[in-house]
């Protein structure tokens, strides 16, 4: 065996264990914050603070990333803000106002829908219909979240939390569109730019009271443990902002686009968990169901789209532009610059 598969196999692995922390880290993210908004603070209010302790703690690698090459930056910058608006400010905020209506499983797997919008959006576009496993895993998915949602059964979820959530999906469909661009801009400093223009929006909308903000000084129920309203936030802004964005970024280096969006999914099933042993939102057995048919279904949709590609259903992705001299922290030709998407 030569030494450098043993290499390229060791690189793999250590992928497959940052996505999967990731993806850990991500999940965190709504059974920690929801004792914070029943206890009075606004989704408004805990989203600001988690994108702007995020955009600080990402600013150090981001710029070390960038080696002062302002021009990759600003030739990326319709990239970033769009990130930015859509798939950080618009997926998290909305994501949020979920999570305050909504049990956390229930939110976050709404939300996972975004690929299934990805291959409606290709499909009229192109009008060329999608593959037959892109069918599949879509109505594998559809099947699987009519049963999260309980729509025949006892289970009263809030209209409007739902509404939200799907505009998390849409989010989290801009999200995916917009870091497979293939461009020249290094991951970390991709994710720590758009979280900069995130916070911004965020405070925006609060300013001109859009988005209101309610931070009450207030003491939070976690696990029967009373603790200040700071501790869930540092956790929220640490842990599945700054920290997941930043590993999140090591393993779709390693991985690649296809792979880590793989294992993004698994931030679903880990959501599942922390939501019942932080906030015994046990899920029901329909449930768990629905939950491992949506999982099943993205994951099957995302390998149709690879079939979609060499079939000619989707268009091909862009050649990827040439790296900047002495920029070794760029992605090799020929594979998009992504990081994993967030809840």
């Amino acid at each position: 065996m030569s030494g450098g598969h043993v290499q390229g196999t060791g690189a793999r692995s250590a992928g497959v264990v940052a996505g999967l922390a990731a993806a850990l880290a991500f999940a965190t993210s709504g059974p920690v914050v929801k004792p914070l908004l029943a206890a009075g603070w606004s989704p408004g209010a805990a989203i600001l603070v988690r994108l702007t302790l995020g955009a600080v703690l990402l600013a150090g690698p981001a710029l070390l990333a960038l080696r002062g090459r302002w021009s990759v930056l600003r030739a990326d910058a319709g990239t970033v803000v769009g990130l930015g608006l859509l798939g950080v400010a618009g997926a998290s905020t909305s994501y949020f106002l979920a999570v305050d209506r909504l049990p956390v499983a229930v939110a976050l797997l709404v939300e996972y829908t975004g690929p299934l919008l990805l291959v409606l959006w290709s499909w009229l576009r192109t009008r060329q219909a999608p593959s037959r496993t892109t069918l599949v895993g879509a109505a594998l998915a559809m099947g699987g979240l009519v049963l999260v949602l309980d729509v025949t059964g006892s289970l009263r979820l809030d209209p409007l939390g739902l509404v939200f959530a799907l505009a998390a999906a849409v989010g989290n469909a801009a999200y995916f569109a917009l870091t497979a661009r293939p461009i020249a801009l290094p991951p970390v400093t991709l994710a720590g730019a758009a979280m900069v223009v995130g916070a911004a929006t965020v405070a925006l909308l609060a300013l001109v009271r859009v988005l209101p903000l309610e931070a009450p000084d207030v003491r939070v129920d976690v696990l029967g443990t009373s603790v200040h309203w700071a501790v869930p936030l540092a956790v929220v802004g640490v842990v599945p902002t700054a920290v997941a964005y930043g590993v999140s970024a090591v393993s779709v280096r390693l991985l690649g686009e296809r792979v880590a969006s793989f294992l993004a999914l698994s931030e679903v099933l880990f959501a599942v968990v922390l939501a019942w042993v932080l906030l015994g939102e046990a899920p029901r057995g329909m449930q768990v169901l629905g939950a491992a048919l949506v999982v099943a279904g993205v994951a099957t949709v995302r390998r149709g789209a690879d079939r979609d590609v060499v079939s000619g259903a989707a268009p091909p992705p862009a050649d990827v532009r040439a790296p900047v001299p002495d920029q070794d922290l760029d992605p090799p030709a020929g594979r998009a610059t992504t990081v994993s998407p967030r809840a």
